[in-house]
């Protein structure tokens, strides 16, 4: 059973194509830890330049993955979800990790969970796998935004 479907996720996140990372939420625990899925396709646009003779995707897309998973996780533990104008930035990444390539047609496993909460900053523990394979790893800091 899905979690959190695709519209529900776009009530989370105010991404949108090209730049929502996040396809579905298959399992989360409030103040714990979430699991995503996002599946790489070779229509993406990053895929034309990154590179065109063996696509890949950008290491700093993994991470905004990562970071946009964060940002659902968060919401769902603090207010169940964002009012108008609230947000999650992402202001930190800490010992990221690169291990394997990930490529058009994988399907990527995004894990994270909450390490600390201090004065209103996040720190969580992100991991993106492919099949059992973990391809990306590092430490992620967020706090809430406001937009004025």
């Amino acid at each position: 059973m899905v979690a959190m479907n695709i519209n529900d996720v776009k009530n989370f996140l105010p991404h949108r194509y090209p730049f929502l990372l996040i396809d579905k939420v298959v399992d989360f625990e409030i103040g714990k830890k979430l699991v995503a899925i996002k599946n790489v396709s070779f229509n993406e646009p990053q895929f034309t330049g990154h590179f065109p003779s063996q696509p890949i995707m950008p290491g700093v897309l993994i991470i905004e993955a990562l970071a946009q998973a964060t940002g659902i996780l968060a919401f769902k533990s603090v207010v169940g979800k964002p009012q108008d104008g609230q947000i999650y930035m992402l202001v930190g990444v800490d010992n990221a990790r690169f291990k394997k390539m990930v490529e058009p047609g994988d399907q990527l496993r995004l894990e994270v969970e909450v390490l600390t909460v201090k004065r209103g900053i996040w720190k969580f523990k992100g991991i993106a796998y492919v099949d059992d394979k973990v391809v990306t790893s590092a430490e992620l800091m967020c706090t809430q935004k406001t937009s004025e």
